[in-house]
């Protein structure tokens, strides 16, 4: 069993105010929570969420939104239970007045309104940190810049395959508070978590964490790439000498800051290594299509056969989510019937189809200049890329070596467009087009016969879809309305 740890009473603010914190340990939400007064910040998805698990159990709460209501969803029914809906602006009385505030992934812990409230000695977390300390059963948490949804995926269909109850959730698409919504509720939690969910954690603490690699993203919100990455490694701050700590050997900066001189900076947990060297005596590794794994007195081979397993950054997904699987003594046979039978994510290296020999490829959940590099790296062949988007600050020269001897075409989308053009015109043709529709039509016109077309953007959707599932969706029914 999973339990919190931490202060279980009052602490000191600077301020002289004394904090009450919300504490599990044990007890149900409706003991803690019943009578606090709450403040929910952000209602997308998760907001709305935790305010309907924050009211369900008896706290008095407020949930507030830059947006005006007109504009807002599913706030109807957080009214009937009791919530203050404030919309169109966020309040300083309302941050101010509460005992609890909790905020959502999008919003910065370091909004200068909450800077405010920890002064006054008032708690702030996440949904993430909320619901985990009334989770008792054993929690996987999935971190890194890319995979997490692939590998998050991928466990949970095993877990499940194997006759196991799991909730699947977090960042993937399902709020971690919506566990207490099953019934019965599962004895097992596989958590997809973001750098934005780990700000705001305290006590936070998985039985087994895995960090898949770390490459710059979300710049715009972090001072540099070293704040980004030292965000990421908070996932195992909490650990104890009986959890385990899954990290991929081949990313420099996971090597020397959780498997060498400074690991002891990270928690307490067993390291287990994973994309180690070939031959490795203590690792998972890879050799040709199949996965070694050597721990824990046990060496076995797994061959990664899965229609969804495809491409470099697949085999080092599978050996991530096939170690957290055996730590969870689920049986080899499962193992293999669920790399097998995955068949991956939407949007992620999804095949479209071929037309006229010409390869069409969705990977619009290909967010950041990481994922555009492994998807490059795991595409056969001349590509025609369609890049482009919202940019999020990354540097896109690390691009430029794989750029030059993959891609015969870039078609630059979106606000990004300039920077692209900027960054790779001495290096390959330069195209900048105004929608989807454009390129997708210039793509087809200009690929040829045993070429991939790639939409791999490396951006958000922000600038012209709602998210980068409307921009994948988009785009593949174009390619499949061409003739």
């Amino acid at each position: 069993m999973i339990e919190s740890s931490g202060d279980t009473g009052m602490m000191e603010s600077g301020s002289g105010r004394r904090q009450s914190r919300v504490v599990g340990h044990g007890s149900g939400p409706s003991e803690a929570l019943a009578g606090r007064k709450a403040l929910v910040v952000g209602l997308g998805l998760t907001g709305r969420s935790v305010a309907r698990f924050l009211a369900g159990h008896g706290a008095i709460v407020k949930a507030t939104d830059s947006r005006e209501k007109e504009v807002l969803t599913g706030t109807e029914a957080l009214t009937e239970m009791g919530v203050d809906i404030r919309a169109g602006g966020l309040r300083c009385e309302d941050f101010l007045s509460a005992d609890l505030i909790v905020i959502s992934p999008g919003v910065p812990a370091s909004h200068p309104l909450l800077a405010g409230a920890r002064e006054r000695g008032i708690e702030v977390i996440g949904g993430l940190e909320l619901a985990s300390r009334f989770i008792h059963v054993p929690i996987i948490a999935v971190v890194g810049t890319n995979g997490k949804s692939t590998v998050t995926s991928l466990i949970g269909e095993v877990l499940e395959a194997s006759g196991r109850s799991v909730f699947v959730g977090g960042n993937i698409g399902t709020p971690v508070v919506d566990y207490f919504l099953s019934v019965p509720q599962a004895d097992i939690c596989v958590l997809e978590v973001s750098s934005f969910q780990l700000e705001t954690i305290v006590e936070f603490r998985p039985h087994i964490a895995l960090l898949l690699n770390i490459t710059a993203d979300h710049l715009e919100r972090y001072s540099g790439f070293d704040e980004y990455a030292a965000v990421k490694f908070r996932v195992f701050d909490n650990q104890s000498s009986g959890d385990y700590a899954v990290v991929n050997a081949a990313d420099p900066l996971i090597g020397s800051e959780v498997l060498y001189g400074a690991a002891r900076r990270h928690g307490d947990a067993l390291r287990i290594p994973f994309n180690c060297p070939a031959g490795a005596e203590e690792g998972v590794y890879s050799e040709g299509q199949n996965i070694r794994l050597n721990f824990k007195g046990l060496s076995e081979t797994y061959a990664v056969e899965g229609r969804g397993l495809r491409g470099v950054h697949n085999m080092e997904n599978a050996m991530a989510a096939v170690t957290a699987l055996r730590l969870l003594d689920v049986s080899p046979e499962d193992i293999l019937k669920g790399l097998r039978s995955f068949s991956g994510l939407r949007h992620r290296m999804e095949f479209v189809r071929v037309l006229r020999g010409v390869t069409f490829v969705n990977d619009s959940k290909g967010t950041n200049t990481g994922a555009l590099m492994m998807a490059l790296r795991s595409t056969e062949g001349p590509v025609v890329l369609i890049a482009g988007g919202r940019d999020k600050g990354g540097d896109y020269g690390v691009l430029s070596q794989i750029v030059a001897e993959k891609v015969r075409l870039l078609i630059g989308l979106g606000e990004a467009g300039e920077r692209l053009r900027e960054a790779f015109s001495g290096i390959t043709e330069v195209r900048l087009v105004s929608s989807m529709e454009e390129a997708v039509e210039t793509a087809a016109c200009e690929a040829r016969s045993g070429e991939t077309v790639l939409l791999s953007p490396a951006c958000s959707s922000f600038d012209m879809f709602r998210d980068y599932k409307e921009r994948g969706a988009r785009f593949t029914a174009l390619v499949r309305a061409l003739d």
